[in-house]
C-alpha cells in the first residue's frame, strides 16, 4: 500500500503544480497571448491542457517508482528526487515568466535550464529504474518542442 501511496502523492503533487501554473496561463491566453505572433507550427490552445495533464501523470508515476526504491538505494534515490524537484520548480517557473511576466525572452532562457534538468533527471532515474526514466521521454520531447516554440514566439515578437 505504501508504494501506491507514494506514487499517488507524487502524481497529485505534479498535477497541483500544473494546476497552479495554469492559473497565470489561463488569465493571459485570451488577452496578451492571443495578440502575439506565433509560428505556423503553434498547436491550437486546446492541445496544451490534455498534453500537460498526461505528462504530469507520467512524471509523477516515474518519480513514484523511483521513490519506491528508497530502501534499496537511498543515496541515489534522494539525489534523483532532488533533480526531479528542481525540474518541477523550473516547470512552474516557465509559466510565470512567459505568461505572468509576459516575457518570452526570459522564458526562452529558463526553458533551456528546464530541459537540462529534465535530461539530468532522466539520467538519474535510469540508474535506479529504467522504466521510470523512459516515462520521462515524452516530457523531454514535449519540452524540446516547447523550447523551439518559446524561442519562435520571442523571435516573432521582439
Amino acid at each position: 500500500m505504501q508504494k501506491i501511496l507514494r506514487i499517488a502523492t507524487v502524481i497529485m503533487t505534479c498535477l497541483a503544480v500544473g494546476y497552479f501554473s495554469s492559473i497565470v496561463t489561463r488569465e493571459n491566453i485570451p488577452t496578451w497571448y492571443a495578440d502575439l505572433n506565433k509560428p505556423s507550427f503553434n498547436p491550437p490552445n486546446w492541445v496544451f491542457a490534455p498534453v500537460w495533464t498526461a505528462l504530469y501523470i507520467l512524471m509523477g508515476y516515474a518519480a513514484g517508482r523511483v521513490w519506491n526504491k528508497l530502501e534499496v538505494d537511498e543515496i541515489n534515490v534522494k539525489k534523483a528526487f532532488l533533480f526531479f524537484l528542481i525540474q518541477l520548480a523550473l516547470n512552474a517557473l516557465w509559466s510565470f515568466l512567459f505568461f505572468g511576466l509576459q516575457n518570452p525572452f526570459l522564458a526562452s532562457i529558463e526553458i533551456i535550464l528546464l530541459w537540462l534538468m529534465i535530461y539530468e533527471t532522466y539520467k538519474q532515474f535510469k540508474n535506479i529504474d529504467k522504466i521510470a526514466a523512459y516515462l520521462l521521454l515524452p516530457y523531454l520531447a514535449w519540452v524540446s518542442f516547447a523550447t523551439v516554440l518559446t524561442f519562435s514566439v520571442w523571435y516573432l515578437n521582439r
